[in-house]
């Protein structure tokens, strides 16, 4: 995964942050040497629950911040909690965790998180988990593209929200999707809901396996290419509205 070339820790610090909430942990660079890596915690406020956070203020590989695409996805699968009655549910590119921390709070739904094959990234949201007096949730290392580590995949629902920052990285997140859906294999006879309303009010079947994307920024060229390759690559794409994709096997 390409290096941030950018703290994104400057689109949500307040002018009064101070380093009294702020702490360090040392990690080994690429290089061998030893760098400072900071992290502050915050509350965060999702539906009807207040959260603590422990974020980082930077890391090489952006896993580091709650982006505001994680809040309102959180918004949309309230709205839409029938889905997930039932169902088993992997979380790709969890970051800090903290959708995964209150989806598993709100609802008791059976969520794995993974995120890049990072050992830092693993224990903050171990710490989160903690922080939110929640047993630790299963945790799968995986980097895009690589061979998945569980070769029969029995989620029924993937989710992600922010995950489209690198366009590099599409063509290997496409191919991990893929993995996911196509190679399914049912752990349970217990289903969700049978439809979602899209934008336009059509109900669309929602069987699983399944991938629903949140994607809060402006689609632009970029963005949308990711989609296109879904597409080339047998995957079915809908847009149910509020910038939330549905994407699946093509039958």
């Amino acid at each position: 995964m390409e290096t941030a070339l950018f703290s994104a820790a400057s689109l949500f610090h307040g002018a009064d942050d101070s380093d009294d909430d702020r702490d360090e942990k040392m990690e080994v660079g690429a290089e061998g040497k030893k760098e400072a890596l900071e992290y502050v915690e915050r509350a965060h406020d999702f539906p009807d629950m207040k959260l603590s956070v422990r974020e980082f203020s930077s890391h090489e590989l952006n896993a580091n911040l709650l982006w505001p695409g994680t809040f309102s996805f959180a918004a949309w699968l309230v709205k839409n909690q029938s889905i997930l009655d039932g169902q088993r549910v992997l979380e790709l590119g969890s970051g800090t965790g903290a959708l995964a921390i209150f989806l598993r709070k709100s609802f008791g739904v059976d969520i794995t998180t993974s995120d890049y094959d990072d050992k830092d990234i693993e224990e903050n949201i171990a710490y989160n988990c903690r922080a939110n007096k929640l047993d630790v949730l299963p945790h799968i290392r995986h980097t895009w593209g690589d061979p998945f580590p569980v070769s029969r995949p029995d989620w029924d629902i993937v989710i992600a929200s922010d995950i489209l920052l690198y366009v590099k990285q599409y063509d290997n997140l496409v191919k991990t999707v893929y993995f996911l859906l196509k190679e399914y294999k049912k752990s349970s006879e217990k289903a969700g809901c049978s439809t979602i309303t899209d934008k336009s009010g059509t109900q669309v079947p929602a069987k699983s396996p399944m991938f629903l994307i949140s994607w809060r920024r402006r689609i632009g060229k970029d963005q949308s290419l990711f989609f296109t390759r879904c597409e080339d690559a047998g995957l079915e794409v809908c847009h149910l509205g509020d910038l939330v994709y549905l994407i699946r096997i093509k039958s």
